[in-house]
């Protein structure tokens, strides 16, 4: 790799352990839990970048690599083979100088011409499962994310931008939040489960009325 790397827990980067990974995505923990150790740890981890810190139950990871989950996960799920997805992200990290490729605008607002072009094209041949991957599940996936002036990820909006919850690694440390204020997710839904209705726990707050009903529906959501 010839990008310079950084610390993977500075100021801004979220900390996030592999279980709430699978519930902020929605994917299964088994397989995050898998694939961070087979994947980011062993096979990503060349050159002495680091992806995750701790073991365990204490095993945590950043903002960035959560979102890469998504990309890893959905196209494995599309039948593209796992040594074929680390070659191309080997490839795209040095293309766009990052260890996270599979966070960028590049590939997430233009994976069609990222994955069927140059040299990555070569790994990644077009075919049935790739197209579904591209119109189905990229497009809908990065109308969710807000990207920086680099093209990487910078702000997840797991219900969507027309919602209130939002994953912002430089609040609450990347944890679930109300909009743009700090207010926990998980507070407003530990508010209702206590039995506050909807219309005093936004009073309390001072928060829309949709915004509580959007965290609860997220916690919900997570829950099932």
């Amino acid at each position: 790799m010839t990008f310079e790397t950084k610390d993977i827990f500075g100021f801004g980067t979220g900390i996030y352990t592999t279980p709430e990974v699978a519930k902020i995505l929605g994917l299964p923990r088994g397989k995050v839990k898998r694939w961070l150790k087979d994947y980011w740890i062993t096979k990503f981890s060349g050159g002495g970048i680091q992806y995750s810190d701790g073991e365990g139950i204490e095993q945590v990871t950043n903002f960035h690599t959560l979102i890469e989950f998504f990309t890893f996960y959905q196209l494995r799920e599309r039948g593209v083979s796992a040594q074929k997805i680390v070659a191309a992200h080997d490839i795209l990290a040095d293309v766009f100088k990052t260890q996270y490729p599979f966070a960028t605008s590049n590939i997430l607002t233009d994976g069609e011409k990222v994955l069927f072009e140059g040299a990555i094209g070569e790994i990644i041949k077009a075919d049935k499962s790739l197209q579904i991957y591209i119109n189905q599940v990229i497009e809908p996936f990065c109308e969710r994310i807000e990207f920086d002036k680099n093209s990487l990820a910078k702000r997840f909006f797991p219900m969507g931008k027309e919602h209130g919850v939002v994953i912002d690694p430089k609040r609450k440390f990347g944890q679930p939040v109300v909009g743009e204020t700090n207010i926990l997710t998980e507070t407003v839904f530990s508010l209702f489960r206590a039995g506050e209705p909807v219309d005093i726990i936004a009073n309390l707050y001072d928060l829309k009325i949709s915004q509580v009903e959007d965290a609860i529906n997220f916690h919900t959501r997570i829950a099932a």
